[in-house]
């Protein structure tokens, strides 16, 4: 089947609004925290509701796919995430909220690698690297809905209605952008009734490096706004710009990093993103200057932009393995990192400090490079 320009961008249209989705949770963290009246430990306990929900969606999404195919799922779980967006601040209770984060984090993991399959297949079809500007878009949607999110807080937008207004635009794109995508088959799965397995050897490698770099990734994205507002005395408005930064500078990397990944093997490549992302999350933690700690988070989103592009591209064409087995099985494990992960910054928040918690990136990001050997280069 020959891949066209428009299948292409109705790819990268899907990975801008789950990017976009987030980002508007990530603004909104300080919102919920103080709507539910909650502290970092209970705020904790929230992302980790997610991060369940998330683990019991992976053990379904290879099988769903596989029935369905990529282009169904995306539309139906991609339209659901964004839905979900707007009860954040609706629920009458913080166990409710914890409930409809469960299904959110659901219905995001499905979503993720039902996109990611498509950008595999794409990928393999057109015989040249597309993983990594996929994942710029992601990218780019998080910066531009952290840039959009900051303006309406600054502009007094009501919390709510900047909710209502994500969802309903975010579902539309995603539901319209899916009628272009591959087609069932080319996406289904013949072993689609097969259940979820644990991944093993390169998969289980592939998978445990993925996590050490979500692990990070998810710990900015949960709690860089955060960061400069409650430990360098930012307002909320200009706090959302630690995200924005973080976000564009890893968009523009990505849109880079096809060309990088052409040009360096993956060892290489991998190892010199993570030391850059140890060193600017220890600028961001060491200065008490709140431009110089976004300059760290720019820094922070240039090292890991092409770590999971790398991962996921290698865990589609591990031989023997069918692309979305390999993808579900590798995101099952980097998912562990990157639902676990913000949790456990709470948790270390609440009896330490934030900025105490935050070192786990830096321990994370050195011990991606130390491990970036094992990656094989083929």
């Amino acid at each position: 089947m020959e891949i066209s320009n428009r299948m292409r961008w109705a790819a990268r249209a899907q990975f801008f609004c789950s990017g976009f989705v987030f980002a508007t949770w990530g603004v909104h963290i300080p919102t919920v925290k103080a709507h539910y009246g909650v502290d970092e430990a209970e705020l904790g306990l929230a992302m980790l509701a997610a991060g369940v929900g998330a683990l019991v969606g992976l053990t379904q999404a290879s099988r769903w796919i596989g029935r369905a195919g990529a282009r169904r799922t995306a539309a139906v779980c991609g339209a659901t995430y964004a839905l979900l967006l707007a009860g954040l601040l609706a629920m009458p209770t913080f166990t409710a909220l914890l409930g409809l984060l469960a299904v959110f984090g659901i219905v995001t993991s499905v979503f993720d690698v039902a996109i990611n399959a498509e950008a595999a297949q794409l990928e393999l079809r057109c015989g040249q690297p597309l993983m990594s500007g996929m994942h710029g878009m992601f990218s780019l949607g998080g910066m531009v809905g952290a840039v959009t999110g900051g303006a309406a807080l600054a502009a007094g937008l009501r919390p709510q209605f900047h909710l209502l207004l994500v969802s309903g635009a975010m579902a539309l794109t995603v539901v319209v952008a899916a009628r272009s995508m591959l087609p069932r088959e080319a996406t289904a799965s013949a072993s689609a009734d097969h259940g979820f397995r644990l991944p093993r050897g390169a998969l289980a490698l592939l998978g445990l490096l993925a996590a050490l770099g979500l692990i990070a990734e998810g710990a900015i994205y949960d709690w860089s706004v955060l960061y400069l507002q409650q430990e360098l005395g930012s307002p909320q408005q200009q706090a959302a710009l630690a995200y924005a930064s973080f976000s564009a500078a890893m968009a523009l990397a990505r849109f880079g990093g096809d060309a990088l990944r052409a040009r360096f093997a993956p060892p290489v490549l991998l190892r010199a993103s993570a030391l850059l992302a140890a060193g600017s999350m220890a600028l961001v933690l060491l200065t008490d200057r709140p431009w110089l700690a976004l300059v760290g988070f720019a820094g922070v989103g240039v090292g890991f932009a092409n770590v999971v592009p790398i991962l996921f591209a290698a865990s589609a064409r591990v031989p023997g393995v069918e692309p979305t087995r390999g993808i579900a099985g590798v995101s099952a494990l980097a998912y562990l990192g990157f639902m676990a992960g913000p949790p456990v910054i709470g948790f270390l928040a609440q009896v330490s400090s934030l900025t105490h918690a935050l070192y786990l990136v830096v321990a994370f990001a050195a011990a991606l490079a130390l491990s970036a050997r094992h990656v094989d280069p083929a």
